[in-house]
């Protein structure tokens, strides 16, 4: 990175709900990265998911307000919501260049959305538009060098891996704990757990 450059994070995700997982991953990059923020983007339209009912984005949006209000670092970007149709982080990563010329963007994921990323669109141009910062996954190893090098070439240089705990919550099993009435405190911040709770979001 370029002295003076300023770095920012990109998280991208449905955040239905936003928990503690999401949380410790933005912070893992940015504490080991020395980014100055992550901007948390809550996809509109997620193409890895159709045919899944997904909570209403207003809801979304607020609980990953709520979810990140006492974190400086930590920021919500609604550029997926802004624009029409599926939520390729590939235009994603595009818009944001074109709106912020001068930041160095990190695209920040954890290891299982890395071991699928050749499913996305434009891989190999993702790697071009940001560098990669990939988060421990628990149950999902994190690559070798090795075999970075083998799928990108040179341009594995540009995927850092984070050292960390994995911590192993998913947005799936919280709405299924909820559906069923079991308690999810503190695996999601307590002011999700309240918003989740007053607008009965995730009941059968």
């Amino acid at each position: 990175m370029a002295a003076g450059v300023e770095r920012v994070g990109i998280l991208g995700g449905t955040f239905d709900p936003p928990h503690i997982g999401h949380l410790w991953l933005a912070t893992l990059a940015a504490d080991e990265l020395g980014l100055s923020r992550v901007l948390l983007i809550p996809a509109a339209h997620p193409p890895h998911k159709r045919g899944r009912s997904i909570s209403h984005a207003a809801d979304r949006v607020l609980m990953t307000r709520l979810a990140i209000a006492n974190d400086p670092r930590l920021d919500v970007s609604l550029v997926e919501l802004e624009r029409e149709g599926p939520s390729f982080t590939v235009d994603t990563l595009v818009e944001l260049r074109r709106r912020h010329p001068d930041v160095e963007l990190v695209l920040v994921m954890a290891a299982d959305s890395l071991a699928q990323v050749d499913s996305w669109r434009e891989p190999d141009r993702l790697l071009e538009l940001a560098t990669w910062a990939v988060g421990p996954r628990s149950g999902t190893p994190l690559p070798s060098r090795a075999n970075l090098a083998r799928r990108f070439g040179k341009a594995a240089v540009r995927i850092h891996l984070l050292g960390g705990p994995a911590l192993d919550i998913s947005a799936t099993e919280i709405r299924r704990r909820v559906a069923a009435g079991r308690a999810i405190r503190y695996l999601v911040p307590r002011a999700v757990e309240d918003l989740i709770l007053e607008r009965r979001l995730y009941q059968p």
